[in-house]
């Protein structure tokens, strides 16, 4: 049944596919976000995102409610309409800018010392394009990904990723973990997104919250002292973007090697929250990032 149903969804995708390359980027973008806010919502659990709103932002009104989740529905459509032109961003084939980057001073900084450090952002806005950004910018990356549970669709996507994106992809687990380190010893940076729900991992507070939070950034940081970059990312209008490259920063080192993992990726979860907080439209409210414990055990 299962099998059936990724079978369903990758004959789906790539009809989409095939419409949004005939329209053209622009119509693509505008096209999925009219089905990312029809469709989407048949998907996933309307008070599940309702919950991670009250939690994130306190009790809003109604109609600001509203447009936060329609506004999220529309930037997943047109994130996944831009799958198809990810060519077209990396090597900027279209005749208007796609991307503006702040803070590039830090990237040359980072490029020219020949020092690896580790990027971390969130699920912003089209994310895809935080690593495609460092790679055409000469900084060499790695790049983790989670792998799609659809396996009719993920070589796709694994294939887009490395063509177009960053060409070091790794994905999460125990052997991509050691390949990140191999990567990192060989001289690469490592981007990721942070904000997920992972399966291992301590629970450390997220707006108040504990939530399962990915350490891979801490822990590298610890072991080799490394300096962490947090990159905030926003769509400013249909296929219009805009990077943000924070000042990098180093992390406080004590003798408890256990409190220091879990002191760090407290301060990078309080970073996320200020860019979710600033541009709440375009973050996933969609995962069930803070489960009860019941959640947690049936898992």
């Amino acid at each position: 049944m299962k099998l059936f149903k990724y079978f369903f969804e990758f004959i789906s995708i790539i009809s989409l596919f095939f419409i949004f390359k005939i329209i053209g980027l622009r119509n693509a973008s505008n096209l999925g976000s009219i089905l990312g806010k029809f469709i989407g919502p048949l998907f996933r659990s309307k008070n599940l995102i309702k919950k991670n709103i009250k939690i994130g932002l306190g009790n809003i009104n109604p109609e600001q409610e509203k447009e936060i989740i329609n506004s999220m529905w529309s930037n997943i459509g047109r994130t996944l309409a831009e799958y198809v032109f990810l060519k077209d961003f990396k090597f900027n084939k279209t005749n208007f800018p796609h991307m503006k980057i702040n803070g590039t001073k830090y990237l040359e900084e980072i490029k020219n010392s020949g020092k690896p450090v580790i990027f971390y952002s969130g699920h912003f806005a089209n994310f895809e394009l935080m690593a495609m950004e460092l790679d055409k910018f000469g900084i060499k990356t790695a790049a983790i990904y989670r792998p799609l549970n659809n396996l009719f669709l993920n070589p796709l996507m694994e294939y887009l990723r490395m063509k177009y994106i960053c060409p070091n992809q790794i994905p999460k687990g125990r052997s991509g973990m050691r390949e990140v380190i191999n990567k990192f010893k060989n001289g690469y940076s490592i981007a990721l997104m942070v904000d997920q729900r992972v399966g291992e991992g301590p629970r450390i507070n997220l707006f108040n919250h504990p939530a399962q939070t990915t350490t891979i950034p801490a822990q590298l940081a610890l072991r080799y002292n490394c300096k962490l970059v947090p990159i905030s990312l926003k769509r400013t209008e249909n296929i219009n973007f805009e990077m943000t490259i924070h000042q990098p920063y180093e992390i406080l080192k004590t003798e408890n090697e256990e409190q220091d993992v879990n002191n760090i990726t407290l301060g990078i979860n309080k970073i996320i929250e200020k860019m979710i907080i600033e541009n709440p439209e375009q973050w996933l409210w969609v995962h069930n990032r803070w489960p009860n414990e019941q959640e947690l055990t049936s898992n």
